[in-house]
């Protein structure tokens, strides 16, 4: 429905995307390219399993339209890309349409390689679906995605849909973990089958979206001067402040309560990255405890804005 142009010849099974990642770039690397670029901030999993295969990462920024592709030019050694183009690991943004096209005409400039993130794609709230960036040229196109977050890491099932002429190398590839369990893998083959699995993400993407909603409702109301980012899909929101909060406070002070979140500074790789803000994950949270969280990150917002030397701004 996504628009994804699959044969069953086409698709790998895997461990997950990290391990995808890695095993393609252990192939890109055999072929003779020594470095890929990646999205700042973004998920550093993804750069340490890009990292451990041997590849040169260049971190490229990210703003309110998705990867800045006229950036990967400054390289000219970069023939690969590692991107997240339906909802962008932390910043939430969707790859525009028009840099989608010029991210595909310069893989095909470069004769390189996109890696496509499908992250988050189950689950949008406010949108129809965005179509896959492999449907629209498969021969440039790695296409991987897990069931991680729809069902549950601990069954370690992910897959590659590669261009037919990359799929012998990256089946070659070691990789860091071993082959998903076959009598898992059938399990799984089952419960699609039978309908379960698509009846599980509607039922998932009901009870998300209502979590979403209340957290932004509280978020509204105790930190009205925080912007947030990320809302339309995914399981977390980024939530941006002012200069005048404390970020790597906020995120002791609530590890202190009992309530982890986590710095965007972890996610970046260079200082000119998008400005100060914590991640929130709202995924294995109630809803009854949203209200309750949120009150609590106030609080320690208030704090560490305190602890700055400037005065909490209203509703803090």
């Amino acid at each position: 429905m996504r628009g994804a142009l699959v044969d069953p010849a086409d698709v790998t099974v895997c461990r997950g995307v990290a391990d995808g990642t890695g095993r393609v770039c252990q192939a890109l690397r055999a072929a003779g390219i020594g470095a890929v670029a990646v999205e700042d901030p973004g998920w550093h999993r993804l750069r340490e399993a890009a990292t451990t295969a041997g590849l040169r990462v260049v971190p490229t920024r990210v703003d309110g339209h998705g990867l800045r592709v006229g950036d990967l030019d400054h390289d000219p050694a970069v023939r690969a890309v590692i991107v997240s183009p339906t909802h962008q690991f932390p910043t939430g943004v969707v790859l525009s349409a028009e840099r989608r096209g010029a991210l595909l005409d310069w893989a095909r400039r470069v004769d390189g390689v996109i890696l496509e993130d499908d992250y988050d794609a189950e689950f949008r709230y406010d949108r129809r679906p965005v179509g896959t960036m492999q449907g629209t040229d498969r021969s440039r196109v790695v296409l991987l995605g897990s069931l991680s977050k729809t069902l549950s890491p601990a069954l370690g099932i992910g897959w590659m849909v590669a261009p037919p002429a990359w799929i012998e190398p990256l089946r070659a590839a070691t990789g860091g973990l071993a082959w998903p369990s076959t009598l898992d893998q059938l399990a799984f083959a089952a419960f699609l089958q039978a309908g379960s699995y698509d009846r599980h993400l509607r039922a998932a993407r009901k009870r998300y979206r209502l979590r979403r909603d209340r957290l932004v409702r509280a978020l509204a109301e105790r930190l009205p001067d925080a912007r947030l980012l990320g809302v339309a899909a995914g399981l977390h929101l980024l939530v941006h402040f002012d200069g005048a909060v404390d970020c790597a406070a906020v995120v002791g002070r609530s590890a202190a309560h009992g309530m982890r979140v986590a710095n965007l500074d972890t996610y970046r790789c260079r200082d000119d990255a998008i400005g100060p803000g914590v991640v929130l994950g709202y995924g294995n949270l109630a809803e009854g405890q949203l209200d309750e969280a949120v009150a609590l990150l106030a609080t320690t917002v208030g704090d560490s804005t305190t602890s700055a030397g400037r005065r909490p701004g209203p509703g803090l």
